[in-house]
């Protein structure tokens, strides 16, 4: 194996990350919308009066959207909607007898409230709001607060309000960053605290949610975006290139990785990267995650390719092989995987109805996407009667003494 490009170094350590995410969170917690305000201003360059997004805002800013650009959100809704329920029809309650008198199973409920993050960027991303929310609302979840930064002349992109309005979202503010993420854990006079917070985002966003977890619940880390293309002697050094940039102009700390058996491939990918980002714009970000972040590996062979792709347990995970389906057996960490040149992130990321959220920083060796399962509690209960209370009590008496534990041989030795 052999790394024809290597990442560099971030300038920013973690622990820099950490420091800044600790200080918003206390202050929040302290001061409430006060500290919004300020960290909203701050960072966001935003003064608005109010942090929540009203009815007559929202009409307002949704008349500057064309049918033609809510068509677009619509149908993504709905596909993300259909699968979302396709995934719900999977989990089923149960309750079944294990022995006389003892009856046991599990229920399926649903998270009663939601925050849903979604990010503001440089770039207005339609399907974000449906991705976060729309599960949730196929959950059954009732109330679902939806935070976006207000960095669209002083608010939140119409489009990326309509798809929160057209999704199911309860509440929506206008508030973004880590500071968004401690109203939803903590509560604020404007924000109510949630139960649970979902939805991608960038470093600080993801750290935010690292150190409330435990205050509230979490889908996964979702820092910024990460590919990895898996090729081989047959994959097209163009299609590599737009693949890798695709994902790599989402933000500048963006991670696009090639990992390929052809040297040849993995030279013309380079070029190829580097003639067409000549082509993007000035302050794209990929012009500084590409030299930055980007990397490109070449494998002695396809087992040894793979190995490598579990190991970066990657988000993104395009497989640019002669015969994509050999080698998904034995590739188990990712965010989610495209099979065949043909099946673009893009796809994904914008209307085919799986979930774009996805886990970063090798998260994936744990944990799958962003789906309906994460807005459900699968609770267990029992019903223990007769024959059942009589065989229990006995072991529960018996392993109890051993244990030591007096109370607990004296409740089970009453049903005795």
């Amino acid at each position: 194996m052999e790394y024809l490009k290597r990442s560099e170094p971030l300038s920013e350590t973690n622990e820099d990350v950490e420091r800044l995410v600790q200080e918003v969170i206390s202050d929040v917690r302290r001061e409430g919308d006060a500290a919004v305000h300020s960290y909203e201003e701050r960072f966001g360059h935003s003064t608005r009066a109010s942090l929540r997004v009203g009815e007559e805002e929202i009409a307002e800013r949704l008349t500057a959207l064309s049918p033609s650009v809510k068509a677009l959100i619509d149908r993504a809704v709905d596909r993300i909607e259909a699968f979302a329920e396709a995934q719900r029809q999977c989990l089923l309650p149960l309750e079944q007898s294990f022995g006389d008198g003892i009856v046991m199973g599990h229920r399926v409920v649903p998270v009663e409230s939601v925050g849903a993050y979604i990010p503001g960027g440089r770039f207005p991303l339609l399907s974000s709001g449906p991705m976060v929310v729309v599960p949730a609302k196929v959950a059954g979840t009732k109330r679902i607060v939806a935070c976006s930064p207000a960095n669209h002349e002083g608010g939140i992109h119409p489009a990326v309000l309509y798809g929160l309005v057209r999704s199911g979202a309860t509440e929506i503010f206008a508030v973004g960053g880590a500071q968004a993420i401690a109203a939803m854990a903590y509560g604020t006079e404007s924000i109510g605290a949630v139960d649970m917070i979902a939805g991608p985002g960038n470093r600080y966003v993801a750290e935010a949610k690292r150190q409330v977890f435990g205050q509230v619940g979490i889908d996964l880390i979702a820092g910024p975006s990460e590919v990895l293309v898996l090729a081989d002697d047959t994959a097209q050094p163009a299609l590599v290139a737009a693949d890798l940039l695709a994902q790599a102009e989402h933000d500048p700390y963006a991670r696009a990785i090639l990992v390929t058996t052809s040297r040849r491939v993995a030279d013309e990918s380079m070029a190829d990267v580097e003639r067409t980002l000549d082509g993007f714009t000035s302050n794209s970000p990929a012009r500084k995650s590409w030299p930055q972040m980007g990397e490109v590996v070449l494998a002695d062979s396809l087992a040894e390719a793979v190995q490598v792709a579990n190991d970066y347990a990657i988000e993104h995970l395009h497989v640019h092989l002669a015969a994509p389906r050999e080698v998904m057996d034995n590739l188990v960490n990712y965010g989610s995987l495209f099979l065949g040149a043909d099946s673009s992130v893009v796809f994904s990321d914008k209307v085919s109805g799986t979930n774009h959220t996805l886990p970063t920083l090798r998260a994936a060796r744990y944990t799958g996407g962003l789906w309906v399962g994460n807005f459900l509690k699968v609770m267990t209960h029992q019903e223990i009667t007769g024959a059942g209370r009589a065989f229990l009590a006995a072991h529960s008496t018996e392993q109890s003494t051993i244990e030591g534990l007096e109370g607990h041989r004296l409740s089970a030795a009453l049903r005795q």
